[in-house]
């Protein structure tokens, strides 16, 4: 007999879960933070997680993605992009369970965390000292999340996500020298900076010890990222002559 809409058993196939998963970065005290849930039930009672859950049936995956932060962190409101689908079949022990991961790059400070009921604890880490391992197969994730973002910044402008509406190239070279891990060759970095014409210079400066500091911002919405090419490893700073 012929498949049509009328005929067509969905029983035929095994239906996997569908799960999303949010890597979201900040950065507090100088330094790159990822946000973590502690789960309150099983399986992975007590373990840290990144931020997630099942999909409904009547959402889009993004939707589900924005869904599952606010509640279970109370994080909104944030540019989201998807970073990878993981779906090996042992990775969650209640059972065949696809997960779509997303990331993204929030400025703490006007984020107000909250506990929900899948959890007891909220809170950001340090990337350098996290509570590994983490549940499920979180510890891939947020490994492939933090190698994506740094391999981004060559081609995106994802890192001014985490800067306030004007702030001075110093504060952004700090940015991308924390998620990156490496120090950059300040001349460098001002110039293809400059170079890529993605800024534009406010009539503001900020007081300090030295001279004025010019404050910039970015041009456009920051919410769409505008492509750019920054060789940054050209950049870097030989750690011996420092």
């Amino acid at each position: 007999m012929e498949e049509n809409a009328a005929t067509y058993d969905p029983t035929r196939y095994d239906r996997p879960s569908v799960t999303v998963d949010v890597v979201i970065f900040t950065l507090q005290n100088r330094e790159l933070h990822v946000l973590l849930v502690k789960r309150r039930r099983w399986p992975f009672e007590g373990y840290w997680a990144i931020p997630g859950g099942f999909i409904n049936m009547d959402e889009s995956l993004d939707q589900a993605a924005r869904r599952e932060l606010e509640e279970e962190t109370g994080v909104r409101d944030v540019y989201l992009e998807q970073l990878f689908t993981f779906g090996s079949p042992d990775r969650d022990p209640r059972t065949r369970v696809i997960s779509v991961a997303y990331i993204a790059l929030v400025r703490a400070d006007v984020q107000r965390l909250r506990v929900s009921e899948e959890s007891t604890d909220v809170r950001w880490f340090p990337v350098r000292e996290l509570p590994r391992p983490l549940a499920f197969d979180h510890d891939h994730i947020l490994d492939y999340a933090i190698s994506r973002l740094r391999s981004k910044l060559e081609y995106t402008t994802l890192a001014f996500q985490l800067l306030p509406e004007v702030f001075s190239i110093l504060e952004l070279k700090h940015i991308y020298e924390q998620i990156l891990g490496e120090k950059l060759d300040k001349g460098n970095f001002y110039r293809k900076i400059k170079e890529a014409d993605i800024l534009e210079k406010t009539p503001l400066v900020r007081e300090g010890r030295g001279r004025p500091t010019h404050l910039w911002r970015f041009k456009g919405d920051r919410n769409h990222e505008k492509q750019f090419v920054f060789r940054w490893r050209e950049d870097r700073v030989d750690v011996k002559h420092e």
